[in-house]
C-alpha cells in the first residue's frame, strides 16, 4: 500500500523593501491605482524568465499580495512557478531592481532574471 503525501502551498512573500519602492514609484507616477505585477514567461538563458510591470487592473483570477498598503499581483499561470518565492527590491553594484528569490528554481542564470525548474 502506498502513502500519498500532500503539502499546503506556501504563500509568496512581498518584502518591506519592495513595498516601499512600489510606494515611491507610484508617488512619482501620481497614480494611486498602480500595482506591481510579477509574471513568468518562457525564455531567458535558463528556460523561464521573470518580468515586472505596473498595472491598474486586477483580474478576477489574480492573486493579490499586500504589504504596507502596496499590492503585488500574480496571474494563476505564473503563480504555479512562484509558490514560496520572495519578491524583494535591492540596490547594489549591479544596479537597483526588483528580484525574485524562488525556492522552486533548480538553476538560475548569472543575473538572476531567468530560471529552470
Amino acid at each position: 500500500m502506498s502513502a500519498v503525501q500532500t503539502q499546503d502551498a506556501t504563500a509568496m512573500f512581498f518584502t518591506d523593501q519592495a513595498a516601499d519602492k512600489v510606494h515611491r514609484l507610484i508617488a512619482e507616477e501620481g497614480n494611486d491605482k498602480l500595482k506591481l505585477r510579477v509574471f513568468v514567461t518562457g525564455g531567458g538563458c535558463s528556460g523561464f524568465q521573470y518580468g515586472f510591470s505596473f498595472d491598474e487592473e486586477v483580474a478576477d483570477d489574480d492573486t493579490v499580495i499586500r504589504n504596507k498598503g502596496a499590492s503585488l499581483l500574480v496571474d494563476p499561470l505564473s503563480y504555479q512557478y512562484l509558490v514560496g518565492a520572495k519578491v524583494d527590491y535591492v540596490e547594489g553594484l549591479e544596479g537597483a531592481r526588483f528580484i525574485v528569490d524562488n525556492p522552486m528554481a533548480a538553476t538560475t542564470c548569472g543575473c538572476g532574471a531567468s530560471f529552470s525548474i
